[in-house]
């Protein structure tokens, strides 16, 4: 795997933890719960931190870093705004979005952890991916813990 392509893949992987930094703040700001509202911003610095991780090794590869969010994930925060606008929103419906957005970041970690990265970088994304799955299995847990309290 040449540079640019190392650095296609790292740039990919910092959207995603924009999309997440974004995602999870704006779900902090439609939930009802003090819990969830601390817990999404909790996992919003954690999108942050990784983020920087990634633009650090994308810089040392001799690129630019990204530094926004997809598309994609613009649309699904303007979703989440929606959702939470609309009469009877409540925190099952932001750990839903929550849980969907995770989905997303998963399947991006797993992608580029086919890429043939050098070992260091290799270790860095699946460091990164194995917090993603925590975040996504928290937010299930939480998830079906509301709906059955419904």
């Amino acid at each position: 795997m040449n540079q640019s392509e190392t650095i296609e893949v790292l740039n990919g992987l910092i959207e995603t933890c924009k999309d997440g930094e974004y995602g999870f703040n704006t779900c902090a700001d439609q939930a009802d719960s003090v819990k969830l509202q601390a817990m999404f911003r909790q996992r919003a610095q954690e999108c942050v931190t990784a983020a920087q991780e990634l633009q650090t090794e994308v810089v040392r590869a001799g690129g630019e870093a990204d530094t926004s969010g997809t598309v994609v994930g613009a649309l699904h925060r303007g979703w989440v705004s929606v959702r939470g606008a609309l009469p009877g929103k409540d925190d099952v419906a932001m750990l839903e979005e929550a849980e969907r957005g995770e989905d997303r970041a998963l399947a991006r970690y797993r992608k580029a952890l086919e890429a043939p990265l050098p070992p260091e970088l290799r270790n860095l994304v699946q460091r990164q991916l194995i917090g993603a799955q925590r975040n996504h299995d928290q937010i299930r847990t939480l998830r079906d813990q509301y709906r059955a309290a419904a």
